[in-house]
């Protein structure tokens, strides 16, 4: 059985917005409560944000680290926030924040899982109606946990 990279704790739901750095620096802090990270990832989330954006479409951003800062991740995992307010990332509008940190290649697998989910704009929608971080929870975890 594979360690779950996603568990209720990671998951939270906002009814205001944030900053671009302020939702990053809260994926990073999640992961890095829950021992996937060091300190430094949010660092290195800034660090890929500035070669590229990870704004994915359909109100989705999913920060994580560069190559080069593989030795801030201790092990996967993910977190999940859900701006209600919004987050203005790079002038394109984003409501799910989904930090990633993959050990190995693990990200890979997880990045598409996500993508295939947030590709479909039913499912984006319905996602936004849910109230509570339990019921998100367990509309991703089916998707990402193995």
């Amino acid at each position: 059985m594979a360690r779950e990279v996603l568990s209720i704790g990671q998951v939270r739901i906002h009814s205001g917005g944030a900053t671009r750095d302020d939702a990053m620096k809260e994926a990073a802090d999640i992961l890095e409560a829950v021992g996937s990270v060091t300190g430094e990832y949010f660092d290195a989330m800034k660090q890929r944000e500035q070669t590229v954006s990870t704004y994915m479409g359909n109100e989705l951003a999913i920060p994580h680290g560069t190559n080069e800062t593989k030795n801030t991740i201790l092990a996967s995992g993910l977190s999940v926030i859900r701006y209600d307010g919004g987050v203005d990332w790079d002038g394109e509008p984003v409501t799910f924040v989904i930090g990633i940190a993959g050990k190995g290649d693990e990200h890979l697998e997880i990045l598409s899982q996500i993508a295939i989910l947030f590709s479909d704009e039913d499912e984006v929608a319905r996602l936004k109606t849910l109230e509570t971080p339990e019921e998100l929870y367990s509309a991703l975890a089916e998707a990402v946990n193995e």
